[in-house]
């Protein structure tokens, strides 16, 4: 997958989960849309093709179902990952979303958490190739072999240097605070001084920088820090 940011198209009728949804999605770090029905978002997919789809079952007109009975037969859109939300138990309705073409499903209600759990499994079986490289710029990160180089030239990185490079490259020119990056790249359970986050960014700027070379991290006042190609 490249720098750019993972697209996800969520269609949910219903208002305030459909904002859940969206904001939460958008906090960790997806370009969402989201549409109240399945006919707006197929006018918005059948043009822009994302990287993913959020589809509730029960949609005002076109349901669920047909929507992704529609994607399936349309040749450009056959292999979009579809994640079907539902409020429906019943093992009998999971065996048609899935039979109507969805790659997997979840029940409402569901934690930010798991529905990005779930997402980022799909991504990882529809776009394995993708996933394992990740460019910005002149930057790349081999996922598979932890190799990291910029211009063709080797950089020598730390695991945690690694991990917060790679988390950047995930979502580039987005400013992140220390305790984003605390909790994204170290995770919540992990107890750690905010400004252990200012070290390893020395670390990291270290390790991808000569003298001549532009600075890819930024340093946002008061705010945090973020990849980023633009002066």
């Amino acid at each position: 997958m490249s720098g750019s940011l993972v697209r996800i198209v969520v269609v949910e009728d219903d208002p305030s989960l459909q904002l859940m949804i969206r904001y939460n999605l958008d906090k960790l770090g997806y370009d969402v849309s989201a549409y109240p029905e399945a006919e707006q978002a197929w006018d918005s997919i059948s043009r822009n093709r994302p990287d993913a789809i959020v589809l509730d079952w029960m949609l005002p007109g076109m349901s669920g179902i047909d929507l992704c009975r529609r994607i399936r037969g349309t040749a450009s859109l056959h292999d979009l990952p579809v994640l079907m939300l539902t409020a429906r138990a019943d093992e009998q309705d999971s065996i048609r979303g899935l039979d109507s073409g969805a790659d997997d499903y979840i029940a409402k209600p569901c934690s930010i958490e798991a529905l990005d759990a779930r997402l980022r499994a799909l991504l990882r079986r529809t776009q394995p190739a993708k996933q394992n490289i990740l460019t910005f710029a002149d930057l790349q990160l081999d996922l598979q072999t932890h190799r990291a180089e910029r211009s063709g030239r080797q950089l020598v990185l730390g695991p945690t240097e690694f991990r917060l490079l790679e988390f950047l490259m995930r979502h580039p020119r987005r400013v992140f605070s220390r305790e984003d990056l605390l909790q994204k790249v170290w995770g919540s359970n992990v107890h750690v001084e905010l400004r252990t986050i200012d070290v390893h960014i020395r670390r990291l700027r270290r390790a991808l920088n000569l003298d001549h070379e532009f600075d890819y991290v930024r340093t946002v006042r008061s705010a945090g820090y973020a990849l980023d190609d633009q002066a």
